[in-house]
């Protein structure tokens, strides 16, 4: 396994809507495998393939042990994932291991269904809520480029990390 460099903006490949994997093999396993130690490292939740110049429809993501989650914990392995349903929203802090320093408030939807291939080939169908349901949708946006400061609904909702840390705010970064 090796931890790749993970893109962060201004970079124009961050920009790029990612393709299809037409085949999982060794390649691609390969590829996750790296792309979960790169995450970890970093450290994140979650992590698309283009964050580190990779063109396919690929992510991964790793709740906290700590979250109320029954997949926290467990790595998740998504190619080709599609969001099938969403419903509810709220808006909540979220960071980017590609927008380094900065966290904003966006509103994405409470409860998804998402659906996918496992890293075996295996069809697979995840609902999910709470921080699961965020870093899927954040996930799924880095593969159609787009990034969640292109979600936020002003300016008044981006902040630097450091001015949260200091009123005692927390925000994971996907």
């Amino acid at each position: 396994m090796t931890i790749r460099q993970i893109l962060t903006v201004p970079d124009q490949r961050l920009r790029q809507k990612a393709r299809p994997v037409k085949k999982i093999d060794k390649e691609i396993q390969t590829l996750l495998d790296d792309m979960l130690e790169t995450m970890r490292d970093a450290p994140g939740i979650g992590l698309a393939a283009t964050q580190i110049g990779v063109d396919w429809r690929v992510i991964v993501l790793e709740l906290p042990e700590e979250e109320d989650d029954p997949l926290a914990g467990q790595p998740i392995f998504l190619v080709n994932p599609e969001l099938v349903s969403v419903s509810g929203n709220e808006e909540a802090h979220e960071g980017c291991l590609s927008v380094p320093g900065y966290v904003g408030l966006v509103e994405r939807a409470t409860e998804v269904t998402v659906q996918g291939l496992d890293r075996r080939g295996r069809k697979v169908r995840i609902d999910a809520t709470g921080l699961l349901a965020r870093a899927f949708q954040h996930e799924i946006d880095h593969l159609d480029g787009v990034l969640y400061v292109d979600r936020l609904s002003g300016p008044d909702k981006l902040f630097r990390l450091e001015e949260m840390e200091e009123r005692g705010e927390e925000a994971g970064e996907m």
